[in-house]
């Protein structure tokens, strides 16, 4: 990524943040549909991690998304700066999470989009249910895509989510959390299989901001990141921090 592209794309995605909290300053509109709610967030984080694997070369991302549901049916909209196509990326997503009991299961099809570069576009089916149980949370989601950048064929991933609610605050200010996840990403073709893992403290405050620290590693080594993520430096330990704002 040129310098000029990567500072196009920030720019791109802090654009988006604006009008997203210009935005949401205004009340919702729901006069047909009193249950229909809108929300969004905006998110700066020192390194756009993407299965643990950092999509903008180890550099900063500006990701705003606006996210709209009804019931149990939901829809968003996300975009980052990222290291492909004109260095922007906008998803798209939509689906239904029906709960039973305290089982939330969630269906939805999700695309990922870069423009300027059409032929990594691509597709995944997500399907996962999660339990949530006083500060607990433990979930299992699956994204499977038929053509993911299409030369990787079908891929599929499967992770694990475990996360804790502390109910005492921190310094009577911040609302910590602690959660992490285990994933298994496959290749039909030509990228190798790989495992995906990360753990991190996240603290909420002021109701609608919150601070995060994560840790992210894979099992890759240099030659096999280097295939899934034309870099071999992307996809080693790190440490990635992030400020998130939520309307």
């Amino acid at each position: 990524m040129t310098r000029e592209g990567f500072l196009a794309g920030m720019i791109k995605a802090g654009i988006m943040s604006v009008a997203l909290i210009a935005g949401l300053a205004l009340p919702a509109y729901a006069q047909d549909a009193p249950k229909l709610t809108f929300s969004g967030s905006a998110t700066i984080t020192t390194d756009y991690m993407f299965r643990s694997i950092s999509n903008t070369n180890n550099l900063p991302a500006v990701q705003p998304e606006f996210d709209a549901t009804y019931g149990m049916f939901w829809a968003y909209i996300w975009g980052s700066n990222t290291e492909f196509g004109e260095n922007i990326e906008i998803d798209y997503g939509a689906g239904i999470s029906p709960k039973w009991h305290d089982i939330t299961f969630t269906i939805g099809g999700l695309e990922y989009t870069y423009p300027g570069a059409s032929d990594i576009d691509y597709f995944e089916l997500k399907s996962g249910a999660s339990w949530t149980g006083g500060p607990w949370t433990l979930g299992v989601t699956n994204y499977w895509s038929p053509d993911n950048f299409q030369a990787f064929g079908n891929s599929d991933a499967i992770e694990g989510l475990v996360s804790y609610a502390f109910s005492k605050k921190l310094w009577n200010f911040f609302s910590p959390s602690v959660s992490g996840t285990v994933g298994f990403q496959s290749y039909e073709d030509i990228a190798s299989d790989y495992t995906y893992w990360n753990a991190g403290l996240t603290l909420g405050f002021l109701e609608h901001w919150s601070a995060d620290i994560r840790y992210y590693d894979t099992d890759y080594n240099k030659t096999e990141c280097a295939i899934n993520n034309g870099n071999q430096n992307t996809c080693d330990a790190r440490a990635v921090g992030t400020i998130k704002a939520t309307f």
